[in-house]
């Protein structure tokens, strides 16, 4: 393990948070989200044969709830066998360093995320001027600085394929950043979604509080590519899945699901894009 990780000097905890703090929902019988804050964590495996897999990395300062939550499903000193991460925003690596260090694990990711992940490019700054609500305006507090997991984080599979998922593959979902990927399984229609699109108004600040659910693009705020966005969107809408686990808001399931992703990619332009925001361009 390189020990040499360290996150970003803008890293702190973010005092935003929403009724779904702490709940987990098993969603399917190996595959559980659990709410940090605002954001997402899910685990992929049957807690009978106790292999599993971490999608995704939590906000800052979670390390311990994200640690608390994997020993009670999957029982203590049973780490996972890999952490996969749909993309590398502050909320989705906010635990990482600490839990690569806890329990000596390998990470994945998109190449194209791997320059965020290893200290040798910056997110662009969140857009506090795009439309949306407060969670928007604040966004000028969240941490885009690069974090450095140094050789612990390494690329996907070229083939598609996830290490240690043996049914699912990565999909390419770019737009919400370069490298994000979303996690689909075929025989039952399972996909992990990130941030491709999301299933609460991620902007604002009562939707997030309420969790109230509502399928929208990706939040506006840290989003700058619209076009590529757009097409991700439709490209997941294509594979017609049963089930999706998104990076913020409530898992959703059956004709909610497909008739809310047909509904997004029929509407993008006036659901997702918003009407002024510095990345419109």
């Amino acid at each position: 393990m390189d020990k040499n990780m360290s996150y970003g000097s803008d890293y702190k905890y973010i005092p935003a948070t929403s009724v779904g703090s702490g709940v987990g929902i098993e969603v399917l019988p190996d595959i559980y989200s659990h709410t940090i804050q605002i954001v997402n964590i899910c685990l992929v495996g049957n807690p009978e044969d106790k292999n599993y897999v971490l999608v995704d990395a939590g906000m800052p300062e979670s390390a311990d709830e994200i640690i608390a939550v994997t020993e009670e499903r999957f029982g203590k000193e049973n780490p996972p066998k890999a952490i996969i991460l749909t993309h590398g925003h502050f909320d989705h690596v906010g635990a990482i360093v600490e839990l690569i260090k806890y329990w000596n694990v390998p990470v994945y990711a998109h190449e194209m995320e791997l320059p965020y992940l290893t200290g040798k490019k910056r997110y662009p700054e969140p857009d506090s001027t795009v439309e949306g609500g407060m969670v928007a305006k604040m966004s000028p507090m969240f941490p885009n600085e690069p974090i450095q997991l140094g050789e612990n984080v390494e690329a996907l599979p070229s083939d598609g394929s996830v290490p240690y998922m043996s049914e699912f593959r990565w999909i390419h979902t770019p737009g919400h950043s370069e490298g994000h990927v979303s996690l689909f399984r075929e025989k039952d229609g399972a996909l992990i979604a990130g941030d491709a699109f999301v299933t609460v108004k991620q902007e604002y600040l009562y939707k997030v509080l309420t969790q109230e659910q509502e399928i929208s693009g990706p939040p506006r705020y840290l989003t700058t590519d619209w076009k590529a966005a757009k097409e991700s969107v439709k490209t997941l809408a294509e594979l017609k899945p049963s089930v999706a686990v998104t990076g913020h808001g409530l898992p959703m399931t059956g004709q909610l699901l497909t008739d809310s992703l047909q509904k997004l990619v029929n509407e993008f332009d006036q659901i997702a894009v918003p009407d002024y925001g510095k990345y419109l361009n």
